[in-house]
């Protein structure tokens, strides 16, 4: 993985960098409120009642969406990029994924679970599952319509068109071009068992998530994004495969497609 060279950096007096900190403080203080101001209009959001009945595949055998709830009302999905022809899934979800025991030894207790559906078949992800040492639900949605329909998963046509309707909107960059891309989706589960869709999000959406983004932030050289020459390079890695000597990365699909 690429590290940063040391850089020059302004140094000043405790005076002086107690005053550039306070000032700091101010925006970050803006930035925390308005971000609780966004919370609370993403859960204001008008929801869609799933009328569907998606089937998946499990450690249990065929289950339904319903049952991806286990007894809870509130259903958190990320859409782990691990297409059926692939070998091992893509180091970008793996690294997301990395964040999931965690917050779920929490999560259980406020009604909500947090687990992830793929593409792959099942036998793949659980082989993969254990080689990485996770304990999150994980689900196969192989033959089903599930990621078209919540716009992770996309046909050989689509992309080699060049043109993915991903995001709420149409991708048209080479760079992006896959039949998986991530994201994440929310559920609710009624009383009498209704379920809605209340929220996706993808891409830079997801950045909320990656907490080990939000650690390299705080870091001087940030998120070790460049390498030596200066230039953006992929550090990510799966956490098994990192290399004692760095070594710059290539791309992500080109990965998760070998």
């Amino acid at each position: 993985m690429p590290v940063a060279e040391a850089v020059d950096h302004k140094v000043v007096s405790h005076k002086e960098w107690v005053k550039a900190r306070t000032e700091l403080l101010k925006r970050e203080k803006e930035f925390t409120h308005a971000r609780e101001a966004m919370a609370e209009t993403l859960r204001e959001l008008p929801w869609e009642k799933v009328e569907k009945e998606y089937v998946f595949e499990s450690e249990k055998g065929k289950v339904t969406l319903a049952e991806l709830f286990a007894g809870r009302s509130q259903l958190i999905i990320y859409h782990f990029m691990f297409a059926p022809e692939w070998t091992e899934g893509c180091p970008g979800c793996s690294l997301t994924a990395d964040h999931i025991d965690g917050p779920n030894q929490h999560l259980s207790h406020h009604d909500v679970i947090l687990m992830c559906i793929s593409h792959a078949p099942y036998s793949k992800l659980a082989a993969y599952k254990k080689r990485m040492g996770w304990h999150f639900p994980w689900v196969s949605s192989e033959g089903s319509d599930f990621n078209y329909d919540y716009g992770v998963s996309f046909t050989k046509d689509q992309v080699e068109a060049v043109k993915l309707p991903y995001n709420y909107g149409i991708i048209e960059e080479k760079r992006y071009m896959s039949e998986e891309l991530p994201g994440l989706s929310v559920f609710y589960k009624d009383p009498s068992g209704q379920i809605f869709h209340t929220y996706s999000t993808y891409a830079r959406g997801l950045d909320s998530i990656i907490g080990v983004n939000h650690f390299l932030d705080l870091a001087p050289k940030g998120r070790n994004e460049r390498g030596p020459d200066g230039k953006i390079v992929d550090w990510v890695r799966r956490h098994d495969q990192y290399e004692a000597t760095p070594k710059a990365a290539g791309c992500c699909h080109d990965e998760a497609h070998a």
